[in-house]
């Protein structure tokens, strides 16, 4: 997600304007899903607005994180020159809310009853004050397993049910030849890894401790000295070329049969399916083993700034469009994700998509869907990025697990 780009390039979108004047009617996005099986989910909100005569200014900024186009929209609102529409996620956009700088959609919410449909736990971050401000296009899991059915089979091995199976699995594709887990090198996907291994160390309830309450005592427990004792059993079965690389590069591998087993949200499937790769024949879909019967989530939203009284009426159409259960459909059948509202048919989906759509269900009803920590439904930009200098830090080698936990609470301690 997180993709390489340099200071000039930030420099150059954020700096860039529209050849012409845009059409009352166009809406300018502001995102960063640019990897093939996000283009092409996003590619489905854009035809659905061109139906309704809609233009769409796409602006893109690679980097699946969303630092860098975090970046370029700090240096658009300073121009005075803020896009219609920003794709964000959790404490970011409570962050633009409070600073003034985002519209108002209550009026369309209003009319379509988006209260009773989406989940409390998504309104948290859609709604500032009392007032909708964006519009929740999608439900994301970040504690999945994505493995290469063929290798699986090639070695005889059953899906895991528990770490210690896991680390076994990981342990006979290595022995085999392959590259036994996928994974870029890069603090978001880090931070992604651990947020399901916690879990899968302390259990949901030491996960709200210690993420969500921040509580001093589960950041430097035991429990967080397992947690990042794992991370280190993980840390033995990367390639030697795994720093820096892209996510859906490390889905590839798995796709490709040269890895076996990669831990990504389930974004990851929209690779597996734009591949033509099909759940349970071609691949298989899991919980981080340990951390099944929980959820971590994300949301990618759609924050509305404020716009001229012209342009009003496109970006409610926009929020409309994004929150239509045909759209809701259609866009997460590609996205790998699963709908915003709770009123969407699962039998669409696939084998995965209604895995996904039953667990999420199953964790909001037991009190164990739980913001991601890796994906900014957790805590403050400020807390997630200390977590992230300590959990790279350590998975490259710069703490013992010991070490680590004690950074990690005095990380947080400083961080608030």
């Amino acid at each position: 997600m997180r993709g390489l780009y340099t200071t000039t390039a930030i420099a150059t979108a954020a700096m860039m304007t529209m050849s012409g004047a845009a059409l009352a009617d166009d809406v300018e996005v502001l995102h960063w899903w640019t990897s093939g099986g996000e283009a092409a989910a996003l590619n489905v909100l854009k035809e659905d607005l061109q139906t309704q005569g809609i233009g769409w200014l796409d602006m893109p900024v690679a980097g699946g994180g969303g630092e860098g186009a975090m970046t370029v929209l700090r240096a658009r609102v300073t121009a005075g020159d803020a896009p219609t529409a920003v794709q964000m996620l959790g404490f970011d956009i409570l962050d633009w809310a409070a600073e003034g700088a985002l519209g108002n959609l209550d009026s369309v919410a209003a009319a379509e009853g988006w209260d009773a449909v989406v989940p409390a736990a998504l309104q948290n971050f859609a709604k500032y004050d009392g007032h909708w401000v964006s519009a929740p296009v999608n439900v994301h899991s970040t504690n999945w397993v994505w493995a290469n059915k063929a290798i699986l089979d090639e070695l005889g091995l059953a899906q895991p049910k528990t770490w210690e199976e896991f680390v076994a699995a990981l342990q006979a594709a290595k022995d085999a030849g392959y590259t036994a887990l996928a994974h870029g090198g890069q603090p978001w996907q880090d931070a992604t890894v651990f947020d399901s291994i916690v879990i899968g160390a302390g259990g949901p309830e030491f996960y709200k401790r210690a993420f969500i309450d921040l509580d001093p005592a589960a950041l430097n427990s035991p429990e967080m000295v397992e947690a990042f004792t794992r991370m280190e059993t993980l840390r033995g079965f990367v390639d030697d070329n795994f720093s820096g690389r892209d996510w859906n590069l490390a889905s590839a591998m798995v796709i490709n049969k040269e890895a076996a087993f990669q831990i990504m949200g389930d974004w990851a499937k929209g690779e597996f399916l734009r591949a033509e790769k099909v759940p349970g024949t071609d691949f298989l879909c899991f919980r981080v083993p340990g951390s099944e019967g929980s959820v971590t989530f994300n949301a990618d939203q759609f924050a509305m700034f404020k716009v001229s009284e012209g342009a009003v009426a496109s970006q409610e159409a926009m929020a409309s469009a994004i929150m239509s259960p045909d759209f809701q459909i259609a866009f997460n059948t590609v996205k790998g994700s699963v709908p915003a509202r709770t009123d969407v048919p699962g039998d669409q989906f696939d084998a995965c998509g209604q895995q996904g759509i039953a667990e999420l269900a199953a964790a909001a009803e037991g009190g164990t869907l739980l913001g991601s920590m890796a994906h900014g439904h957790a805590n403050p930009a400020a807390v997630k990025n200390a977590i992230y200098d300590v959990v790279t830090a350590h998975f490259n080698g710069e703490y013992d697990a010991t070490a680590a936990a004690e950074e990690l609470a005095n990380a947080v301690a400083s961080a608030q």
